[in-house]
């Protein structure tokens, strides 16, 4: 778990910093560039849209890892226009939650406290 906390420690600081320089070059016009690319039918578009997916199944499983709760739905909101951002964050923060166990990280107590109780 550790060596999975220095990664996304590496994304957040290098992906922060790009980011930052990119709005700092090119203004905060991401979504008329992004979905522009996507109109285009590009490889730019194809990897845009890509990652779009990439981000409503991060989100998806963020709603899901919440329980479909209106906190999770806010989070997995969070999720789709934060990107790696976002998730880098939210996965430091529920690893340390779940104390390193990869079950919690990945399924949240309820269902890892369930799928402990089957095992029993």
């Amino acid at each position: 778990m550790v060596a999975f906390r220095i990664l996304l420690l590496v994304i957040l600081v290098v992906l922060a910093g790009y980011t930052a320089d990119v709005i700092a070059n090119h203004g905060w016009g991401l979504l008329a560039v992004f979905f522009g690319d996507i109109g285009r039918m590009e490889w730019p578009g194809q990897f845009n849209l890509d990652f779009l997916f990439m981000l409503t199944l991060s989100a998806t499983w963020v709603a899901w890892r919440h329980e479909f709760s209106p906190g999770g739905l806010v989070l997995a909101a969070l999720a789709l226009f934060g990107g790696a951002l976002f998730l880098a964050v939210y996965l430091l923060i529920v690893s340390w939650q779940a104390r390193g166990d990869a079950r919690r990280l990945l399924l949240g107590d309820s269902r890892a406290d369930a799928t402990i109780d089957k095992a029993r």
